[in-house]
């Protein structure tokens, strides 16, 4: 048969455990007043996906357990290692003193399209994404070393958050382990 799909079984993905003992892609998801459940289990999905380091739930963002988190996240609120923090511009300070630099994902001067943004080799970067109504807090913003815009060509000026983190950590993730 042409182009069968493949089962779930042939996938050869990574236990539970084979995850948490797997090198981890350099990136850091920052949640900043993430309302929806379905879109916090969304992201966790997208992180298991990328292997990605950690995620942060910062203010009123979700968290585990809940059922619509656990529903959408399929399991990766397992696999991902998450911390909640309440003050997201006391954690973007605390990472920068550990040289880990801050990405805002969001429309603003001087933003760097994310298809020319080129990261820098051994370099952890915490991805900070904003809020379904507002976006990032400009204090989060102002503190960030970068300001990365999704390029749209259409008449909507922004994505949903959970396509946003999808697009982002999978252009960062190729660009970084390739």
């Amino acid at each position: 048969m042409k182009h069968r799909k493949l089962k779930n079984a042939e996938l050869d993905r990574k236990t539970v455990e084979e995850f948490k003992d797997a090198t981890k892609t350099p990136l850091i998801i920052i949640l900043d007043n993430v309302r929806s459940f379905h879109n916090v289990g969304s992201v966790f999905r997208t992180a298991d996906a990328f292997l990605i380091e950690k995620i942060y739930l910062c203010g009123i963002t979700a968290q585990p357990p809940h059922k619509d988190i656990r529903k959408t996240a399929l399991g990766a609120t397992e696999t991902v290692v998450w911390e909640y923090v309440n003050d997201t511009v006391a954690l973007v300070e605390r990472l920068k003193e550990d040289h880990v630099k801050i990405l805002a994902i969001e429309q603003a001067e001087d933003a760097i399209m994310l298809n020319t943004f080129k990261p820098e080799p051994s370099t952890t970067y915490a991805v900070v994404f904003g809020n379904e109504v507002k976006g990032v807090q400009q204090d989060v913003v102002t503190k960030s070393d970068a300001v990365i815009e999704i390029p749209q060509y259409g008449s909507k000026h922004s994505l949903n958050i959970s396509v946003s983190v999808g697009v982002v950590m999978w252009d960062l993730a190729m660009k970084i382990n390739n």
